[in-house]
């Protein structure tokens, strides 16, 4: 499957330029004029890469990494018309891995999206012991303890939680979370995540009518606690 690209900027000739070449190289390309549609697009398409404009209506670039770096840790290099050190040194403490200024040649960008993605990919393997609370998940040995205890799941469950799990405080949307479970996304059956959702919650929840670590994100899906209060 094509890794795909949120290309953010306020100019539409430079997103169809991008757009070309990036297609061409094989990728799957989506695009947002400013900042706020950015959001939208992200929450929405999952992009393993952002191109982002710094300079933008609506939202800026940097209020975008603001919000966005607090619910994923997707890769983001910079376009800026700037050249000072400051406006650079600012976007990567914000969370940008990368950036570029204008005016660019498409053959360097195309170079730092490849040099990105494989610095995120290498970084991205799946830990095989996660912990969260009195939780512990060993993908290894296919084990889910809750205070010490083992805990039975069914295969839909344990992939459902450790899918939860690798990103505590992320929302995922019942058809994100049936893709990861299942491998596919069908809306008629995105309300069966509800029903293994209630059983992991039976399982792992010290009360599970009022759950601390799979939390319901309302409209939406569900996340995992980052730092759940007993």
């Amino acid at each position: 499957m094509a890794q795909t690209i949120l290309v953010v900027d306020d100019e539409l000739k430079l997103r169809d330029m991008l757009r070309v070449y990036l297609e061409q190289e094989g990728y799957r390309v989506v695009e947002a004029g400013n900042g706020r549609e950015a959001l939208y697009v992200a929450r929405y398409e999952k992009p393993d890469l952002i191109i982002l404009d710094l300079m933008m209506p609506e939202l800026g670039g940097y209020d975008f990494l603001r919000t966005y770096n607090k619910e994923a840790d997707t890769p983001v290099i910079m376009l800026t018309a700037k050249i000072e050190e400051s406006d650079k040194v600012a976007g990567l403490e914000l969370g940008a891995d990368d950036y570029i200024t204008k005016p660019f040649g498409v053959s360097e960008l195309i170079a730092r999206v490849r040099a990105v993605l494989r610095r995120a990919n290498k970084q991205s393997a799946p830990a095989e012991v996660l912990r969260v609370g009195s939780i512990t998940l060993d993908r290894t040995g296919h084990m889910v303890l809750v205070d010490n205890q083992v805990v039975d799941l069914t295969p839909s469950e344990f992939e459902l939680l450790a899918t939860l799990m690798t990103t505590p405080g992320r929302a995922f949307s019942r058809l994100d979370l049936l893709e990861h479970t299942t491998g596919d996304a069908y809306e008629g059956y995105e309300r069966t995540i509800d029903v293994h959702i209630r059983n992991l919650r039976a399982k792992i929840e010290p009360d599970p009518s009022n759950p601390i670590y799979i939390q319901t994100v309302y409209g939406m899906g569900y996340r995992f606690a980052t730092a759940p209060e007993a």
